[in-house]
């Protein structure tokens, strides 16, 4: 019998990826926490995100959403101004949105365990253009426990770095076990 470790043939993993995998299955053997025992209200994170032409392709690819409006690249041109009502290219509505949640939680303490998005509501101000970099920004609000349920609020800012310009503000609650 073999003691060698191997990863699934059925999907073939890169070196770093399988590092990356024991690396995080070694991390849960840490003392870990909830979510409601990592954050403390006002707590504040953010990071930027520069929204390259391809990645509005590769989300508008994956969720389907094929509006002309997202086009801020072409094949052997790429990079194009783009059209939309908005002036060029604009970026898919909720793009960003799926950027927060690598905000939301602070990738240098251990893995929260047990937390689960339950409530989401986003305000959109103006469109994002397509080669924006943006400044997304998540604050603990507020704890608080419903139904015998531990949560946490946050309010998320989505902002252009250069400008100020708010492109959207949403509302995000994580259910903590």
């Amino acid at each position: 019998m073999t003691t060698e470790i191997r990863t699934d043939s059925l999907r073939p993993m890169t070196n770093i990826q399988i590092q990356q995998t024991r690396e995080f299955v070694k991390s849960l053997d840490e003392v870990c926490q909830t979510y409601w025992d990592m954050v403390n209200v006002g707590d504040v994170l953010s990071r930027e995100l520069h929204i390259t032409p391809e990645l509005v392709i590769l989300y508008a690819d994956a969720v389907e959403d094929y509006n002309p409006w997202y086009e801020g690249w072409r094949m052997n041109t790429w990079y194009i101004p783009g059209e939309s009502p908005f002036g060029g290219a604009i970026v898919p509505p909720l793009l960003v949105s799926h950027f927060v949640l690598s905000v939301q939680f602070d990738h240098t303490k251990p893995f929260a365990i047990g937390s689960i998005h339950t409530f989401h509501d986003t305000e959109i101000f103006e469109p994002i253009p397509v080669g924006a970099t943006v400044r997304i920004s998540a604050k603990a609000i507020d704890k608080f426990i419903k139904r015998e349920r531990r949560y946490v609020r946050h309010e998320v800012t989505v902002e252009d770095v250069g400008s100020g310009v708010l492109y959207m503000r949403e509302t995000r609650d994580i259910l903590s076990l």
